[in-house]
C-alpha cells in the first residue's frame, strides 16, 4: 500500500514537473518570437531613420511605439516566468512573489503610473 501510495505521488510530481517545464518553453519561445520581431523593427527603423524622408521619419513613431510595447511584454513574461519558477522551487508559497522579487512590483507601480 505505501509502495502503491508513493508511486501515485510520484507519477503527480512528474505530470507536474512536465507541466512546468512545457510551460516554461511556451514562455521562451513567445519571448523569442517577440525578440526576432524587434530585430526587425530596429532594422526598420534604423533604415527609416538614415534615409531622412520624412514620410519614413513620421513612421517611425509608431515603429517604436510598437518596439516599446513588444519590450514590455517580454518583461511581463520574464516576470510571468520568474514567478512559474519560484512557485515550482516552493510549491508552499501562495502565489504572492512579492516578497521574494520586491523589484517587480516597484517596477509595475511605475510602469502604470
Amino acid at each position: 500500500m505505501e509502495r502503491e501510495t508513493f508511486s501515485v505521488h510520484g507519477n503527480e510530481a512528474q505530470v507536474e514537473k512536465n507541466r512546468v517545464v512545457q510551460n516554461f518553453q511556451k514562455s521562451f519561445v513567445q519571448v523569442q518570437s517577440i525578440l526576432d520581431q524587434n530585430r526587425l523593427l530596429i532594422n526598420e527603423i534604423n533604415q527609416n531613420h538614415e534615409s531622412k524622408i520624412p514620410d519614413n521619419l513620421n513612421r517611425n513613431v509608431g515603429l517604436i511605439r510598437e518596439l516599446n510595447n513588444n519590450i514590455r511584454r517580454v518583461v511581463d513574461l520574464y516576470a510571468d516566468i520568474s514567478t512559474t519558477f519560484t512557485k515550482s522551487i516552493d510549491p508552499s508559497s501562495d502565489g504572492d512573489s512579492s516578497a521574494a522579487t520586491p523589484h517587480l512590483d516597484a517596477k509595475k507601480r511605475v510602469r502604470s503610473g
